[in-house]
């Protein structure tokens, strides 16, 4: 599924390149962009894709600190560094899609 999104946006992402239709067709499709973004299909399937990857994100980082031990940072202190560097960097806001960076 991964590698069939990475495919569409390539596709997409170099017909707006390509393109000698100008600035119209270019605001067209940030338009229908922008619309597909905010189908709530579209941001409930982006949503569950989200919290299945920190579901999993959450049962590796378990079982690689059960066998790396102490060697890892608590996880805790670990996601505050990550929100700190997002803060410093202007992120965590909303972005262009009206949709959270977080």
């Amino acid at each position: 599924m991964r590698y069939k999104v990475t495919f569409v946006v390539g596709l997409a992402l170099g017909y707006v390149l390509g393109t000698r239709a100008g600035r119209e067709r270019y605001e067209e499709l940030k338009k229908s962009a922008r619309e597909l973004a905010q189908n709530p299909a579209v941001r409930n399937a982006a949503e569950s894709a989200g919290q299945t990857g920190r579901q999993f994100a959450g049962k590796a980082f378990t079982v690689v600190s059960e066998k790396v031990g102490d060697a890892l940072p608590d996880r805790h202190a670990l996601a505050g560094r990550v929100r700190s560097l997002r803060n410093r960097a202007g992120g965590g806001g909303e972005d262009d899609w009206g949709t959270s960076n977080t």
